[in-house]
């Protein structure tokens, strides 16, 4: 069975929620033409985004790059979405990966199992693999998109519509309300590519060793990470720099 099969549900409200998210990336796009990127993990809420901005950009000309991270550890399942969504949509995908000598550095000091043995070093693997390429997709912009909802974990209960991050940069979070039904609700309806691992009980994809299929009943970011206690289940991307947890890269400045 799909994961549109088992989840796809849509509340009362849904179309009424859909204009509000496709206002807010109106606006988005409109008061930062050309300095404003999706940050796309290529998940299913991230999608739905790119599907959402693919439609402002045919019909209203406005145009929001798209970005992600390669980080040398996805799957393949993941990474051949970046073709889907180039073939489907005709949209240039940028990618950003981390670089090769601090990833070798990195792996002959520490090993390639090193994300298992402390949150330190996992959360060094992320800022090589993760933070240091994104401060690169942000430099010289002044916004970006992410797919980030309330319900994905408590964390992340209280995700506004518009944020700031360290450096300042407005952050939109247009699908902060929408529940997973509706996320799937959305694929279904409008047949949006995804990754077939959310068929394999992965509602929160990472990277290959640090990914697992989730359990009946287990929150949608269980499968993170489960090696470590709930509280530290953010890789950096979404944490912000005066937080206790704060990510061993921060994202205070452009880096090139």
């Amino acid at each position: 069975m799909s994961a549109i099969d088992l989840y796809a549900r849509a509340g009362a409200d849904f179309e009424a929620k859909l204009e509000r998210t496709l206002a807010r990336l109106r606006e988005a796009a409109t008061s930062h033409a050309g300095r404003i990127v999706q940050a796309t993990s290529l998940g299913v809420e991230d999608m739905v985004v790119t599907d959402l901005l693919a439609r402002l950009a045919k019909e209203e000309n406005l145009h929001v790059a798209i970005g992600t991270l390669e980080t040398g550890k996805l799957h393949p399942q993941t990474v051949e979405l970046i073709g889907r969504i180039e073939q489907r949509y005709g949209l240039a995908v940028e990618v950003y990966r981390p670089k090769d000598s601090a990833v070798i550095e990195f792996v002959q000091r520490n090993g390639e199992d090193a994300m298992f043995r402390s949150i330190e070093l996992r959360k060094g693997c992320c800022g090589i693999r993760k933070l240091e390429p994104l401060a690169r997709m942000l430099a010289n912009r002044s916004a970006w998109i992410t797919g980030l909802r309330r319900e994905q974990s408590d964390a992340r209960g209280e995700v506004p519509f518009e944020d700031r991050d360290d450096a300042g940069r407005a952050k939109f979070n247009p699908l902060a309300d929408w529940t997973w039904g509706e996320v799937w609700h959305y694929v279904a309806t409008h047949q949006v590519p995804y990754n077939p691992l959310h068929d394999e009980f992965m509602p929160s994809i990472g990277c290959a060793p640090c990914t697992r299929a989730i359990a009946v009943g287990e929150p949608f970011r269980a499968g993170r990470w489960w090696w470590e206690d709930e509280a530290a289940k953010e890789c950096g991307l979404h944490v912000k720099h005066d937080e206790e947890d704060a990510p061993a890269v921060s994202l205070i400045g452009d880096r090139a």
